[in-house]
């Protein structure tokens, strides 16, 4: 949690740096436009769905302390990867004018030809990440299914240097290019940090096949495959969004991408990480059969992500304009470029904790060695997706409000939907999650966030119209430590365990 936290760090400044270079500028549009593609092509080959199958089966061959067949599998699987998303890339840096004229661009075919061709130079520089990535997320799936978590965590932050060093060094003279190549070095970087970690493991070996007879590579593949469909699905999702955005008020696009990104912050350093360390721990358990102590972790887990993303949820929502403002006016980044992203926000961070529910449970139900169940409800609630994409933009502009807000919204209602169902299903599997015990965790972090809520409004009416640092960097720690008395007076056993954590380690 500690290298995601720096890793957000690193990130919001990689952002900040992007936004007072270009604002939310066309060609900046174009840059996200284009990473969209390489984005589709990494997430489908290489990405979340082959993680998820790669690290239930990598367990079993170390719970069984099979070190020669899990190195196999290793090396199988990773050449696999190299050759799919090598040969995608290549396919698509030739198909590239093709893709952006009728895939990203489809709903604006007046667009001035020159930020099309632009849109095709910056996509042909991007295809170069994929590949690299491919190897680099599945040097994760190695390292985390050892147990091993610094070093993959510190990953994201190697990428967004990549993106920095690009900022500083190339933009200057090469513009937009320069950080479609920060973008590739950012790769290379999140690669290379981690080769140090993969050769300290025992008994590591590389071998040159692809494995397609041996039974593990295909079990690989079988939950694969359903859980591509549901990586597809988001995808697609990401592409419609990113279509409809571009056919908006120009800087939709830019604006968009930059409020998800400020909701994933404390995403990342919650949900993500959580689940991250997570996921093994419940492979561990469910290949020993240890059905109890899975849904005890489980049901910890959630009341441990519940416990951090309501109040994320409320405190971003309620400082949404200062919090911009703060991270990211200066430069070719205005007041308008402020309204804009945090009117995104507002909407992106209503789904803040259905995001951190959906990738507690997903990643149980890849414990279990079942990838169709989180699939299929993800595949029905990213179809809700796309038709709430087109519903609520179209209602936004009815109502004379940014139609890309009505975006945000539309992902934030799936999710909720998502985890709602997620949870009624876990609960059928498993005679029940602790339910009463998350149940009443969260009354309590309700009350606890209340508290909060009324802090921050009135600390928000004390500093109206006071410079936008005070008033948000005061906003965040008068919620925070609100939050945190609160909690603690009312006795949440959360914190009592952590405290005692702390006396564990000062002890020691």
């Amino acid at each position: 949690m500690l290298a995601f936290v720096l890793s957000n760090v690193i990130g919001l400044v990689r952002q900040i740096l992007v936004s007072r270079a270009f604002g939310t500028s066309q060609s900046l549009d174009a840059f996200y436009a284009a990473a969209t593609f390489p984005d589709l092509l990494f997430s489908l080959l290489a990405g979340g769905a082959l993680a998820s199958a790669f690290i239930p089966t990598l367990t079993g061959f170390l719970a069984r302390d099979d070190l020669k067949d899990a190195w196999r599998l290793v090396s199988a699987v990773t050449n696999l990867v190299i050759l799919a998303l090598g040969l995608g890339s290549l396919l698509a840096a030739v198909f590239a004018p093709a893709i952006v004229r009728n895939v990203i661009f489809f709903f604006r075919p007046e667009l001035d030809p020159a930020l099309k061709t632009l849109t095709v130079d910056l996509l042909r520089i991007i295809l170069i990440a994929p590949t690299i990535f491919g190897v680099s997320g599945l040097l994760m799936g190695i390292l985390n299914t050892h147990q091993k978590f610094w070093l993959p965590a510190l990953a994201p932050v190697f990428n967004w240097v990549g993106w920095i060093l690009g900022i500083f060094f190339l933009v200057p003279t090469m513009g937009i290019y320069g950080l479609a190549w920060g973008y590739v070095l950012g790769a290379i970087l999140h690669l290379c940090v981690q080769i140090p970690g993969l050769l300290k493991l025992d008994g590591h070996r590389y071998s040159f096949t692809f494995g397609l007879e041996n039974p593990a590579v295909r079990e690989v593949g079988r939950l694969m495959a359903p859980r591509l469909l549901g990586v597809a699905a988001v995808q697609l999702n990401f592409v419609i969004n990113t279509m409809i955005a571009t056919g908006q008020a120009e800087g939709s696009l830019s604006a968009i991408n930059q409020a998800r990104m400020v909701m994933t912050m404390p995403l990342f350093v919650i949900a993500q990480a959580i689940a991250t360390a997570a996921l093994p721990t419940f492979s561990a358990q469910v290949a020993r059969g240890e059905r109890v102590e899975m849904r005890s972790s489980l049901g910890a887990t959630l009341r441990g992500v519940l416990l951090l993303s309501i109040p994320a949820s409320l405190g971003l929502i309620l400082l949404r304009q200062s919090i911009t403002a703060m991270l990211f006016e200066r430069g070719e980044f205005g007041p308008e470029s402020t309204r804009m992203v945090a009117w995104g926000l507002l909407w992106f961070t209503a789904g803040l904790v259905g995001h951190a529910v959906v990738e507690i449970l997903s990643r149980a139900f890849y414990a279990l060695h079942d990838t169709k169940t989180p699939v299929s409800v993800g595949l029905t609630a990213m179809g809700l997706n796309a038709i709430f994409s087109f519903g609520f933009a179209g209602l936004f502009s009815s109502l004379g409000w940014m139609p890309h807000g009505g975006l945000a919204l539309a992902n934030s209602l799936a999710t909720a939907l998502e985890a709602v169902i997620l949870v009624i299903y876990m609960r059928r599997r498993w005679d029940g999650i602790n339910g009463r015990d998350i149940l009443g965790g969260v009354g309590l972090f309700c009350l606890a966030a209340l508290a909060m809520t009324v802090a921050i409004v009135v600390w928000m009416q004390l500093t109206n119209g006071q410079n936008v640092w005070l008033v948000g960097l005061g906003g965040v720690t008068i919620g925070g430590v609100t939050y945190g008395i609160a909690i603690l007076a009312l006795k949440v056993p959360e914190t009592q365990a952590l405290i005692n954590m702390i006396k564990r380690r000062i002890s020691a």
